[in-house]
């Protein structure tokens, strides 16, 4: 039997397209995701993305500057996981990565390989803080914009502009008055999160209260100013406290609206609104049940709902982004994970955090967003992580 060249050509091509289909790899767009080890000696993990949704390899980039972990207002000793209560310690901005040093009072820039999403080179120093306890960070790519938030004894917002060269000198604090100590006792009474509006052109504060002494949390509201030296975040913020709110956490803003998702740990998750002036007010609201520190949040693209975590109970909780309803519920116990904290949302996949508690190990878990099912469970101690693991980040 005769067989032709172009029938050769043909099934060569078909085998190669199967077996790069079959085998993770990285690429011109190569993707990643990147968790802070928040150890003494601080440092980023990144793990690419298989065209597959999975995680594999790693590696591991020094900081520059010291972690650090809030004192656990229950047991009065530092906090066994979830050791900064707060939500992106660590965020992406184009091919700019920044992470915060909270046991350094710093902040550093990275700039990412476009060839490999892995490879992190430090650009300058790492920025110093004019706050304590640096515990998450916000970036603009839109306005070269980098924004810190700080939740000890000097307590605030500072921010910053950035290029390829670079951090310039962080901007005066923008204070907030929780009357805490450097490390914070928390997790109540702390800077939860920073973070812009979908546009960019706004940034917001989430600040939990403390219910136990009446300490109402609130959301800061700062717009961004245009001046002859550019843009620049405003020193005068507009602060709410939304009706049935109490311990604001992490948050996620709304594509197409005004609208932002936050969870709150005392019940669970809300959709928040804002009026002309920037005052929010509550849209919807849910609890949970069951719930035990529903802190953290992201919004996937693919289904439009949010998906939140808790630190001690192993499952995602699917919500509404109309009103905070509860879709579905993922229980992901069977990993034997504590439960997990930061997580973040790309294409079709979840990618949530679990520190582990001292006893079982930190790890990823990737869970497809729209079948509701777990798909891996990736394991990072030996990428230098430990339960001090915090924060997760995602290069899209």
């Amino acid at each position: 039997m005769r067989v032709s060249a172009s029938f050769v050509l043909s099934s060569w091509l078909t085998l190669l397209v199967q077996e790069s289909a079959a085998r993770p790899s990285l690429c011109e767009n190569a993707k990643s995701i990147y968790v802070m080890s928040n150890e003494d000696v601080n440092s980023v993990i990144a793990v690419p993305i298989g065209k597959n949704g999975k995680l594999f390899g790693g590696t591991s980039t020094a900081t520059g500057g010291k972690g650090a972990r809030v004192i656990d207002g229950t047991t009065h000793v530092s906090a066994l996981t979830d050791g900064l209560v707060s939500q992106s310690c660590l965020t992406v901005a184009g091919h700019k990565l920044f992470a915060v040093n909270p046991g350094s009072n710093t902040v550093t820039m990275f700039s990412i390989d476009r060839k490999d999403a892995t490879k992190l080179k430090m650009v300058g120093k790492p920025a110093a803080v004019p706050g304590e306890f640096p515990n998450t960070v916000a970036a603009s790519k839109k306005h070269k914009i980098v924004c810190v938030g700080t939740s000890g004894a000097v307590a605030g917002v500072s921010c910053t502009s950035f290029s390829r060269h670079g951090m310039g000198a962080m901007d005066a604090l923008r204070p907030f008055d929780l009357k805490q100590t450097t490390p914070p006792v928390g997790p109540l009474n702390t800077v939860s999160q920073v973070f812009f509006s979908e546009d960019q052109n706004t940034l917001f504060v989430t600040v939990k209260g403390d219910p136990t002494k009446g300490n109402t949390g609130f959301l800061a509201s700062f717009p961004v100013k245009y001046t002859s030296k550019g843009a620049v975040i405003s020193k005068n913020g507009i602060r709410s406290s939304p009706a049935g709110t109490a311990v604001l956490f992490g948050s996620s803003p709304i594509a197409g609206s005004r609208d932002i998702f936050v969870t709150d740990a005392s019940f669970g998750g809300a959709v928040l609104s804002f009026n002309s002036v920037g005052v929010a007010s509550v849209k919807g609201k849910a609890a949970i049940d069951g719930q035990k520190a529903t802190c953290w949040s992201t919004i996937s693209p693919e289904t439009n709902t949010a998906f939140v975590t808790d630190v001690a109970t192993n499952r995602l909780v699917e919500m509404s982004l109309e009103d905070a309803s509860i879709i579905s519920k993922i229980d992901l116990s069977a990993n034997g994970d504590p439960g997990m904290i930061d997580l973040r949302a790309a294409g079709n996949f979840i990618y949530a955090l679990s520190p582990g508690n001292g006893t079982t190990n930190p790890a990823v878990t990737v869970v497809h967003a729209t079948k509701k099912v777990q798909v891996q469970h990736f394991e990072l101690q030996g990428l230098g992580a430990s339960n001090r693991a915090q924060g997760v980040a995602v290069l899209l």
